[in-house]
């Protein structure tokens, strides 16, 4: 559990949930979290309290459309009625004001799994001088056809049924299909994790794993191609560091390929500090993995974190 829990006021209407997990003692850095789809940043408190004993200020909030974040255009499973990915990391950066404000002249890092990790790099590529470093983990930014046959299929259902109602196609070919790739499951979200408790705790939570509209799934895959094209990419400074993480039993991911195929294109792209691991033996949520298997990618993550933290600081915002 997070030590602070408020809520923040966001320009763009929204009134976002939001947790804290102070450093103890003086902060070397911000993290800001980004959760996945159909769950809520409160499933983060483990992992903030493992950052924050580093010595970082860990907030994260729940996105719009998850959790307990409210807003007049934004019911559970919804971005937005229009603009979704627009008014997203309008929050976002609500919540990076707020935090940077709290902490003048420290680095800021941005952290995203899964969805939270393609909204990371679009914050990234829109507001590049808002963070220093970034990391995405068990994201898919290699969807290639089969993104472009889902952008068609959401596209036919919203012609026929409009987008404010939950999807009934994406649902079998994302968490359905995963599910389904494990030969061993003994439930249809084993996809997730090894250890059957938080699986169970995931199948349990009424926050999780709920139904997605088809406006959400259209703003992601959006979100998706436009952030891993080739325009997304030249936006982000080539001093960037970047932490790229996944896992090679993760469906979600291609067993890892997409992680390392996106790697490559960053470095291509002649961004200077690209850090990428598939660890072996890991699912789709590394931060819930059993503890043997997590521990050890937590502890590398840090590591990184206090490298990059370390050769950053920031010139003090005027609030």
């Amino acid at each position: 559990m997070f030590s602070e829990v408020e809520t923040l006021k966001s320009p763009s209407g929204a009134m976002l949930a939001l947790r804290h997990e102070p450093a103890p003692g003086e902060a070397r850095g911000v993290l800001l979290l980004s959760h996945g789809l159909a769950e809520h940043s409160a499933r983060y408190g483990d992992f903030a309290a493992r950052i924050a004993a580093e010595g970082f200020a860990v907030y994260a909030h729940d996105h719009r459309g998850h959790g307990f974040t409210t807003a007049p255009d934004a019911p559970r499973g919804q971005f937005a009625a229009r603009n979704g990915i627009e008014r997203v990391l309008e929050d976002m950066r609500a919540v990076r004001a707020f935090a940077a404000g709290r902490h003048p002249g420290l680095p800021v890092v941005l952290f995203g799994h899964s969805m939270g990790g393609l909204l990371a790099l679009a914050f990234a590529e829109a507001y590049p001088a808002d963070i220093d470093a970034l990391a995405v983990w068990n994201s898919n930014l290699e969807p290639g056809l089969a993104g472009r046959l889902a952008q068609v299929l959401l596209a036919a259902e919203r012609m026929l049924k409009g987008s404010d109602v939950p999807s009934s196609l994406l649902p079998r070919l994302t968490f359905g299909a995963w599910g389904r790739s494990i030969a061993d499951r003994r439930t249809a979200f084993d996809w997730l994790s090894h250890d059957p408790a938080q699986v169970d705790a995931y199948i349990a939570d009424p926050l999780c794993g709920f139904d997605v509209n088809v406006s959400m799934w259209i703003d992601i895959f959006a979100v998706t191609f436009a952030g891993a094209s080739g325009k997304g990419i030249a936006r982000l400074p080539k001093g960037l560091p970047v932490h790229l993480a996944g896992g090679d039993e993760d469906p979600a991911t291609d067993r890892g390929r997409a992680v390392l195929a996106f790697a490559e294109r960053l470095k291509k792209s002649r961004l200077e500090e690209v850090d990428a691991i598939v660890y072996r033996g890991m699912r789709h949520e590394t931060l819930n993995e059993s503890p043997a298997l997590r521990d050890p990618a937590i502890d590398a993550f840090a590591g990184w974190l206090r490298r990059v933290a370390a050769k950053r600081r920031r010139i003090p915002e005027h609030t």
